[in-house]
């Protein structure tokens, strides 16, 4: 039987921005802010904020949501020890969100599309990359998240071309991802908006988990490269 949302807080802290949103009933509380290291310090106060703009604690909470990732590695491990700290201290369980469907989200609420190549700027000359397509009210994976090199993707779009790009790595290379016809939106990201609705979806049907299930996606074993490895991607590219 589907439930029926009460109060849902959900958070990301995968990219450059950090993004929050409490929904309670039929209304919402919305923040961004600095991502990265920043993060890490005002994430918590920020959450407590919006607790306090509606009136609740987090014992009101059905559920408490995070950016799962992929993303940033700080900003992973920030999102996920906060949504189990506070899911552990009041008893709730936690909704884990796929950072790149927030960012198809995103890109769905802005301009409408519902098949979306969301392509994130992962550093390192690299993309954190996944499509997906809008059926029947939710979002599925069409081809889940990956680590990509520019050629890596490039040879996956010449199977079947994008029919939107959306994401970071839009304005971080520029010509160099080659979109072919494709409209793109360079600034889409996992917004509060688009997490709550996210959160919604997977509330309503019986997707969430014990607050110690609550596990960051890693899509990348290093952080660095050397100079030789780097001078390697830049001539395949």
């Amino acid at each position: 039987m589907a439930r029926t949302v009460t109060a849902l807080l959900a958070f990301d802290t995968a990219t450059e921005r950090m993004h929050a949103g409490l929904a309670v009933g039929g209304r919402s509380w919305l923040r961004d802010g600095e991502g990265g290291a920043q993060a890490s310090g005002q994430l918590i106060a920020c959450l407590l904020q919006l607790l306090a703009d509606a009136g609740i604690t987090v014992r009101d909470l059905d559920a408490i949501a995070f950016g799962c990732g992929p993303g940033a590695f700080t900003g992973l491990r920030t999102a996920c020890s906060v949504a189990q700290g506070l899911a552990l201290g009041a008893g709730k369980p936690i909704i884990a969100i796929d950072t790149l469907m927030a960012v198809a989200e995103d890109t769905r609420a802005r301009i409408g599309v519902d098949d979306v190549w969301v392509a994130m700027d992962a550093r390192m000359d690299e993309v954190y990359a996944a499509r997906y397509r809008h059926v029947a009210g939710q979002w599925q994976p069409m081809e889940k998240p990956a680590l990509y090199t520019l050629p890596a993707l490039h040879a996956q779009w010449q199977t079947r071309p994008p029919l939107c790009v959306a994401g970071t790595a839009v304005s971080a290379f520029g010509e160099r991802l080659r979109v072919g016809a494709a409209p793109t939106l360079a600034d889409a990201m996992p917004r509060a908006q688009a997490l709550l609705a996210l959160a919604k979806v997977q509330w309503s049907q019986g997707g969430i988990a014990d607050a110690g299930q609550a596990l960051p996606r890693y899509l990348r074993d290093k952080v660095a490269l050397t100079t030789q490895e780097r001078e390697a991607v830049k001539a395949a590219d």
